[in-house]
Order: structure tokens, then sequence, then C-alpha cells
């Protein structure tokens, strides 16, 4: 293929890859998320509307009466399953519960077991898949929030006056005490009818989290959050009372009294303030647990689509988010269940019988309990931070590393040193479009596990494709004759003009497969380590920057040493062995976003080679090989050779 239709071929698939990787959506519902959002404003707004069977103010208790028609409207709606038939039921007896005025207690029974069996039958979002950034979420409370609610969320913003009813102060906690961090966060996605706040959707799934956590810290005071502070930093008993980012989310002030006292409440307003130090890895595995049951309630009901997909959720959008942690405590733990995933959703793809699908999911559980156990009993050392971040970057840019070395090597050895710029600018913008892309999967869309898998799967696979293409020009080239006629005057034409930026486009391929995802490892890393720790992964992020840095250029100085033909030979070789490895991080990461069937076989994983234990994986890889070994066979035929065109 000529450079310059390889170069269109490359702009056209990074193209398709940026849309897919931000427009692949979630597993989210939006049905139960409504009905959800309008049974948390039912439960914290019906006890200000009637005391003692009698109404308070009528305009609320009609807004009560019409939110209690709309739960049933929405729950009609939904799709037919056993779930839907008791939630019918309980629909009705709250809307009968509401006209009779019932005591506000009696209310919160009634709103509380629809808000469970939802959140047990559905899936919906009710807590954020990472730390929310709480700067961000003061920001953008100035920004969209302050003219109403006021600047300090006391609810006399400059346009206060102007409404009706008025903005809600959120300072007022005998309100915010039945407010959870979810409920604000409904609020902030879907609006609130009949006022003056608007939905806003508009603003990515993180930031409407960090904004709702902002919000949810204005009825606490700074002795409330440094009691709680102290008593969750003196007595790691109580880590268990609120031990997940889910159980920070969803739990009301009042219920955290009800359930631990005084210091219950007090170690939420801490907790609310500083979500990071309770540990998203476990919450990860909650989450995975979550998705889980649903998936197997899911199979009973004969809905096996949705039951894959909810296991293909379980996996990409909370085990894999709380991976990096875990592979440090316990790597073969993480193997295992990372393959007892893989057997659980292909089963289900599969239609296996239903008593086989339980014993793998009772199995899954049983690993999941012992990461969680795992997990709590470990604490990250500065020696196991340091590892643990050298060896994140090691291990994911040593493939990069090999490419880049082994091209820039052939640039040199023909002479062509003025064109390393283009292969520098191919890993430096990859580096900074991987960040890029991270920082929009933060703050501008919400990306799924899904849309991260299939990215890296579908630039893995084309990454094999150029590096196939480059290693059969490699190869070409160690016929003495090719070299000499190539060398004779086709060095300047072959590498001029356009088809310079190949180069570019091989090199950021080469490294942007690899950015996000060890971006994502470092941040689950960090939240997971108590801040003394932080310094020690520094110290291991910089170490291995150099210790890749170090590699590259011995591998670059000590290979263009060689004789020219074992120069070639070698660097031919190098590119074809990683191509042979993307071939299989490619269909992996596809076989992982569920684009492809998965065929488990007795085989040993080699995850650095790209060797999983799947008839689809070694396929791929097996099809390179011949390839390669055709091309090679070919060319000692004599009379059968190619032409040796750049």
């Amino acid at each position: 293929m000529h450079p310059t239709k390889l170069l269109n071929r490359l702009r056209y698939a990074l193209a398709v890859l940026t849309t897919l990787f931000i427009l692949t959506p979630s597993f989210a519902a939006e049905g139960p998320a409504m009905i959800l959002h309008m049974l948390d404003y039912l439960r914290v707004d019906y006890p200000a509307t009637v005391h003692n069977r009698q109404v308070i103010d009528v305009g609320e208790y009609g807004e009560m009466q019409e939110f209690s028609r709309q739960v049933h409207d929405q729950v009609s709606r939904l799709e037919k399953s056993p779930a839907k038939a008791k939630l019918l039921q309980d629909a009705e007896q709250l809307q009968q519960a509401i006209e009779q005025r019932l005591d506000p207690s009696k209310i919160n029974v009634l709103v509380q077991a629809m808000s469970t069996h939802i959140a047990t039958n559905y899936t919906v979002t009710t807590s954020p898949r990472r730390t929310p950034p709480l700067a961000l979420g003061g920001q953008l409370f100035q920004q969209h929030c302050a003219s109403c609610h006021g600047a300090n969320g006391d609810g006399n913003g400059p346009q206060a006056l102007q409404l009706t009813p008025p903005p809600i102060n959120f300072q007022d906690k005998s309100r915010q005490r039945e407010r959870s961090v979810w409920g604000l966060y409904s609020a902030i996605t879907q609006g609130v009818e009949g006022t003056a706040m608007p939905s806003f959707a508009k603003l990515s799934e993180e930031q409407r989290w960090a904004l709702a956590y902002h919000v949810a810290n204005y009825p606490f005071s700074d002795a409330e959050r440094q009691a709680g502070k102290t008593l969750w930093e003196k007595t790691p008993s109580v880590h268990g009372w609120i031990p997940d980012l889910a159980a920070v989310s969803q739990l009301t002030p009042a219920a955290a009294e009800q359930r631990f006292g005084s210091q219950g409440e007090e170690l939420l307003a801490y907790l609310r303030s500083a979500p990071s130090v309770v540990s998203t890895s476990q919450g990860a595995l909650v989450t995975a647990r979550e998705m889980l049951a649903l998936s197997l309630e899911k199979y009973r009901h004969g809905e096996r689509q949705q039951a894959y997909q909810q296991a293909l959720s379980a996996y990409l959008d909370g085990f894999e988010l709380g991976e990096a942690t875990l592979r440090t405590a316990a790597p073969d733990l993480t193997k295992q269940i990372e393959q007892s995933m893989l057997n659980y959703r292909e089963h289900l793809r599969t239609g296996a019988p239903l008593q086989e699908i339980e014993a793998l999911y009772a199995k899954l559980i049983t690993e999941l309990d012992k990461a969680t156990d795992t997990l709590a009993e470990s604490h990250m050392s500065t020696s196991a931070g340091f590892i643990s971040a050298f060896v994140i970057l090691l291990r994911e840019g040593l493939e990069a590393i090999l490419l880049l070395a082994a091209i820039a090597g052939v640039l040199i050895k023909i002479g062509r040193r003025d064109t390393l710029p283009y292969l520098h600018a191919g890993w430096v913008s990859a580096l900074a479009f991987g960040g890029a892309t991270w920082a929009v999967s933060s703050y501008l869309f919400t990306i799924s596990g899904a849309g991260r898998e299939l990215t890296e799967g579908l630039t893995a696979l084309l990454a094999c494709a150029v590096l196939l293409y480059v290693g059969f020009w490699l190869h070409d080239k160690t016929h003495t004759t090719r070299w000499r006629e190539f060398v004779d005057g086709k060095i300047r034409t072959a590498l001029e003009g356009r088809t310079l930026w190949v180069l570019t486009f091989i090199a950021f391929i080469a490294v942007y497969r690899e950015v996000f995802e060890t971006v994502l490892f470092y941040q689950a890393l960090w939240l997971q380590a108590e801040p003394e720790v932080h310094p020690s992964l520094w110290g291991g992020v910089i170490s291995a920057a150099v210790s890749l840095a170090v590699l590259g250029w011995l591998i670059l100085r000590s290979s263009i040493r060689l004789p020219l033909k074992l120069f070639f030979r070698l660097n031919a070789a190098v590119l074809f062995v990683l191509a042979v490895s993307f071939a299989g991080h490619g269909v992996a990461g596809l076989q992982e976003a569920g684009w492809l069937s998965i065929d488990l076989i007795s085989f040993p994983s080699v995850d650095l080679l790209g060797i999983y234990p799947t008839m689809e994986t070694l396929g791929a890889q097996l099809a390179v090989i011949l390839l390669v070994g055709f091309i090679f066979l070919r060319g000692s035929i004599p009379g059968k050779e190619a032409s040796g065109h750049a």
C-alpha cells in the first residue's frame, strides 16, 4: 500500500475511534431513575405538608398528590417483569396513603421500600464511578446556581425574590437531613417540575456528581466535619459504618443518625467533604456485586440479553475500576476473578441452564468477597505504592518503547535523522491526546467502560495492521540487492512530503492506546493510597519514565551498531512480535466491550504478549503468525521475491 493511502486510512480510523470513544452509551435506565427522583422528593417534602393527618400547606400537598400519581404512571411504563407487578402494588398503596394523609413516617417506609425495590431490580446510577472533584463542584455552583440559591447556598441569590416557589436554602439542616447526595444529583439531572429549577443533564455525569457533593456539604458545620474526621482517623472500626462511595452517596443525615447515633451524622459530614478517603476499590467491588445480582435476576426471568449486558457492566463499570489496586494486593486473585467473569458472561450469552449460571454466580460472589476482605486488610505502604506505580507505567510503556526504538533505528540507519521530529511529534501528541481524552471523560462526557474497551481494542488492531505493513517493508530490505536499489535513489523520494506524517501516525498509535488506561490505573491507585504514600507514587512514576527512556536508548544504540542485514531482520522480528501482541490485545478489548463472543480454552495467559485463553484471541494471533510465515517463506524462494519499494 502506498504510504499516502495508508495515511488517509489512518486519519479516517482515528476519527472513527474518537467518535466511538465519546458516543458509546452507558447502561443507565432513565425511567427508573425518574421514579427514584420523585420518590426522593416525596420523602423530603411530605413531612412539611401534613401533620396529624391535617394539611399544613395546600399547595405543597397538591404537589405531593401529583408526584404520587406520576410515580404510578412511570411504574406502569416500565418493561414487563415480576418486579414491575410488585412496584405497581406499592405505587397504588403510596398514592392511597398520601390521599389519606397518613403520618410522614409511614410514607417514608413506603417510599424506602419502593426505592430499594427499584435499585435492586433496575440499573440506576446512585453513586459516582470515581471520587468527584469537589473544587469543580464549587466552581459549577457559582456558575450555575448562585444567582438563585445564593453564593453560600442560603437561598438568597439575586434572582430569588422573583421566583415562586423560592429557591431552596441548602443550609436549612431540618430539610436537608432527609436529602442524600444521590437525591441532589437526581434533582440536578432531572430538574424539579413546577419550580424554576431546570435540568442540568447537559453537564457530564462527573460534573453533576461534583455539584451534588458540593451542595451536600452546606448543612454541616466545620466543627461537625472535624469531629467526623477525628472519629474516622482514630477509630478504624467505624470504617464499616459507611464503607464505600455508594454508601456516602445514598445515606441521608437522618438515616446516619438513626443507625449510628450523632457520631454517624458527623462521620457522614466528614465523608461528604472528603469522599476520597473512602476506598474507591471497594466501591468498585460493591458495584460489581450489584450488577451481577441484577444479571442473575434478569436471567431467571428469561431476559438473556439484558442479563449479559448487566454482567458486562459489572466488569467494565465495576470491577475494572478497582482492578489496579486489587492487582497490587492479590495478583492471582485478580486474574481468577477476571477469568470467572469471562466464563460467567459466556455462559449467559450461550443460554446455559439456570443451575449452571447460579453456580458460576455463587463462585464469583465468593471470589469478590475474598477481594473485599483482602482490600480491607491491606494498607498500602510507601514501598508498595512505589512498586505499583513503577510497574504500571513500565508494563504499559514497554511495547511502545520497543516500537519507537525500532523505527528510530531504521531512520538513523538510512541516514534520515532529519525525519526524527515527525516520530517525536507522534508520541508527544499521543500523550497530549490521551490526557485530553481523560479530561473529556471526566468533565464533559460520560464514557462507558464498553466505550473505553472498544477504543482500546480497535486501536490495537489498527496498530497491528500498521506494524505488519512496516515489518514487511523492513523484511523486504534484508535482501542486499533491494537495499542497494533503495539507497541508490529512493531514500529521499520515499520519505518526503506528506508521507512523512505516516511516521507521526505510527508513533501516535503505538503510544495512545496505552495512555488513557494508564491514567485510569494511576487515578485509582492515587485515591486508594493514603496522603503520606502519594510522594512514593510520584517516585514510582518518575523512576519508570526514566527506566523506559534508558531502555529505549540502549535498544536504539545497540541495534544501529548491528550489521545491516541483521539489523533489519531483528527490527522486523520485533515489529512482528508486537503485531501478534496487538492482535491479542485488540480482540480481547472487543470481547470485553461485548462486540465479540468468548470461547474459553485451557491455555496459559500472558498479558504482556496479549495471550489470553480464548479461541478468538489465539485465532487472531495465529492468523498473524501464519501471514508473517507466508511472507518470510515467499521471500526465501528464488524468483518469488516481492519488489522492494517503500
